[in-house]
């Protein structure tokens, strides 16, 4: 009777406002756990609220594989670039000796240039920096793949793969080709023999700069006899 009696009783102004502020905070207290709640709609004693939970998923794994991704994007970016700039600078830097044993062979420039150990020196830093970043414990797996220890064609492909291994190689044939080709330089000043069509083979094609020297060198011997 007397639950009854309260029911019927209409409420005042004042219980209401009370009754819709203390719904309101409470809507904002409702926490489960590690999941939100939230209201969907106004709350009503006739229809009630629809209530939705909505999951605090945490961003750290998402966060620590995107890090992961970035960072090996990165390191390739950089392995990359590095490469590049050092293929470039190798191949720049070459480029003046030759010109002079071409264009000025017995200007004395020229043979001050070419008695320096300078440019070897440089090269041969760059090419063990980037021999010191391509290196890998596969490295020798694959100059050695053989049964016999002895470089396959197949394993050479593989290694040269890497744009820093191939870099490197780049590097050793740019020393080794200019130091063909000042040993052909100096060889025809000695011998007063012409040199500028063989160091100019020497710079893409070394093999066939020092066979046209030899050629050469044969042709005018003869003539001279």
């Amino acid at each position: 009777m007397v639950f009854t009696s309260l029911i019927s009783q209409p409420f005042s102004s004042s219980s209401l406002s009370m009754m819709k502020r203390n719904i309101t905070v409470k809507r904002s207290d409702l926490f489960l756990d590690s999941s939100r709640i939230r209201l969907d709609n106004p709350w009503s004693f006739v229809g009630g609220s629809r209530i939705s939970l909505h999951p605090n998923v945490s961003s750290n794994s998402c966060s620590v594989v995107y890090k992961k991704v970035f960072g090996v994007q990165a390191s390739l970016l950089a392995t990359s670039q590095i490469a590049s700039s050092v293929f470039a600078v190798g191949t720049t830097a070459v480029l003046p000796f030759y010109t002079l044993m071409v264009v000025a062979p017995k200007a004395e420039i020229t043979k001050k240039c070419m008695e320096s150990s300078l440019p070897y020196i440089v090269l041969g830093v760059l090419y063990a920096y980037l021999l010191y970043l391509s290196w890998t414990p596969e490295t020798l797996k694959y100059m050695f793949s053989s049964k016999y220890m002895l470089p396959e064609l197949s394993g050479i492909a593989k290694m040269f793969s890497s744009e820093m291994t191939l870099a490197s190689a780049w590097i050793h044939l740019l020393v080794v080709d200019l130091f063909a080709a000042r040993q052909v330089y100096n060889d025809g000043l000695l011998n007063q023999i012409e040199t500028r069509h063989s160091v100019s083979l020497c710079l893409l094609f070394c093999p066939v700069g020092i066979v046209s020297h030899c050629v050469t060198k044969a042709l005018t011997n003869n003539q001279c006899k």
